[in-house]
């Protein structure tokens, strides 16, 4: 086979397993290499086919945006890609594009072997934590192997516009796209999450201009669109932090200033400087947040949850919240970041059991975090409070959220029996979402699961949520365990998440958080009393 002097530059960049040239219809028009072991097929039968019939579907819209985004002489990737075969066999692929001027507007390809478990889930942004975990991980990686990487926040006005205003197809089109756009931008094709507010951040791979990153996303995003879209973005090396925790630290810190503020200000130079100006911002909030919390600053309110199997009111979740803020979020991060987590965790429990000791009908549920519950002066103190306060017994639940991974389940598990065993609750909050697994399940004694909303949300639609739930309500039902859906919001998704066998719900369809303990707006005649005692 002849191979054309400029197809060979074309590849030259790149130690690949396979060599594809892509003709501008769309079609295969070379392949030299190992085909049969990355698709099944060999490299004579790839020459012709279309290039999505050799990705896998979910994925097809990252490479549609990595081959769009290419200008002359342009590299793009590596992304990781799964790659459709012939045999059914789990294949991906590294896979990287590059246009050659004098190619004749043909695009080169090279393929290198990947691990299937390596690609993301297809089509898909992470989440905010997966990507902080993510983003981690490609730090102390980077560290070892010389990579230079950047923190890119990207704003793109007009994106919740132009969703609101689309006819659900066309938005289904759209977020495809935009997951698509986003991915091709983003180191290995999967560093990328959507932050809110019409922003979003990923990983990349340093050298190119913040500008050309927002030029080339507006002009991918904008065709066909009534709104108009208009893209800017701030990046930060990632260097500068030797250590994963303050590094880490330092990433958290930049989302949040981001998603708070947008891209207001100057982009800073590396990770320690955006660690420093962060710790001499908050040194003020610091301060604040702990003086509030040694004073009792705060208020709690209450948002109901409800039995599926009757309608009736099952408890309370005592939910904190400062000044007028309704989101407790930016403090509770705070609090986690600067030790402040496990005296907030104790306050909000001392404030709930007064509150309980004042209306013997009144069941509450308090939240928890990874951090606070590993330590064993918290759970001295609220074992002591209990004890105080007999009458709590068997109306108290102990919410233990994610907002850290729990490295030690054995001791963990251990102070959440001592909990049991003054005759409290516990509840494993927003399973599937971030750090719990099923080793907690296993590891963990519980007395129920909450689902993460995600989940539920999209639960009347079946596909994958679906399968998760059901599944999740099964083995739960299984070890004993009763499961709880949160952000059930309209009666269709409460008709899904009841068909599914979950036992409790909580959601704007039963009434938003209030300051005073008020009945759910769709409970049942004559469900509306307040239990005694969170019913086994």
């Amino acid at each position: 086979m002849n191979i054309g002097s400029h197809r060979l530059l074309g590849f030259a960049f790149a130690n690949a397993d396979l060599l594809l040239e892509i003709a501008p219809d769309g079609g295969i028009a070379f392949a030299v290499g190992a085909a049969e072991a990355l698709s099944g097929a060999s490299d004579a039968d790839l020459v012709g086919r279309g290039w999505r019939d050799f990705v896998e579907a979910g994925d097809r819209p990252m490479i549609e945006a990595l081959f769009d985004g290419l200008e002359a002489g342009q590299r793009g990737g590596p992304v990781i890609v799964r790659l459709a075969s012939d045999d059914g066999v789990p294949r991906a692929a590294a896979f990287s594009a590059f246009r050659l001027p004098q190619n004749k507007g043909a695009i080169s390809c090279a393929l290198a072997r990947a691990a299937p478990e390596a690609a993301p889930p297809a089509g898909a942004l992470h989440d905010r934590e997966t990507f902080e975990q993510l983003a981690s991980t490609l730090l102390n990686t980077a560290r070892s192997t010389g990579a230079e990487l950047e923190l890119a926040m990207v704003e793109l006005a007009g994106i919740g516009a132009a969703r609101d205003k689309a006819a659900p197809d066309k938005r289904k089109d759209l977020e495809t796209r935009l997951s698509g756009v986003l991915r091709a931008q983003a180191h290995g094709g999967q560093a990328a999450t959507e932050l809110g507010d019409d922003r979003f951040a990923l990983v990349r791979s340093r050298g190119e201009a913040a500008e050309a990153l927002v030029r080339r996303m507006a002009k991918l995003l904008d065709a066909g669109l009534e709104e108009k879209i208009t893209a800017a973005a701030n990046v930060i090396p990632m260097k500068g932090e030797a250590d994963s925790k303050r590094a880490m630290r330092a990433l958290r810190y930049s989302l949040d200033s981001f998603l708070r503020e947008g891209l207001a200000g100057e982009a800073a130079e590396n990770l320690s400087e955006v660690l420093s100006r962060a710790v001499h911002r908050t040194i003020g909030e610091v301060g604040a947040l702990g003086e509030a919390i040694r004073e009792r600053n705060f208020r709690l309110a209450f948002q109901p949850v409800v039995s599926l199997k009757d309608g009736g009111l099952h408890h309370y979740e005592a939910l904190v919240r400062f000044g007028e803020d309704e989101s407790p979020f930016p403090h509770i991060r705070m609090a986690e970041e600067m030790d402040l987590i496990e005296p907030l965790d104790l306050a909000v429990l001392e404030q709930a059991v007064t509150t309980m000791a004042r209306d013997p009908a009144l069941s509450l549920a308090v939240n928890v975090s990874g951090r606070t519950i590993m330590s064993p002066a918290y759970v001295k103190a609220a074992c002591r409070l209990i004890g105080a306060h007999a009458d709590v017994r068997g109306r108290l639940l102990f919410e233990l959220t994610e907002s850290a991974a729990i490295e030690d389940l054995r001791t963990a598990d251990r102070h959440l029996q001592a909990l049991r065993g003054e005759g409290c609750h516990i509840c494993l909050d927003d399973f599937g979402a971030g750090a719990a697994s099923l080793a907690y399940l296993q590891q963990l004694g519980l007395d129920v699961v909450k689902i993460d909303g995600r989940y539920i949300r999209d639960l009347q639609r079946g596909g994958r949520e679906a399968t998760f739930v059901k599944h999740l309500v099964k083995m739960c039902g299984e070890l004993g365990i009763r499961t709880l859906a949160e952000m059930v919001e309209t009666q269709e998704t409460e008709a899904a998440v009841r068909a599914a066998g979950v036992d409790l719900a909580q959601g704007f369809r039963y009434g938003a958080a209030s300051e005073i303990p008020a009945p759910p707006i769709k409970a049942k005649p004559g469900r509306n009393q307040v239990r005694p005692a969170l019913r086994a």
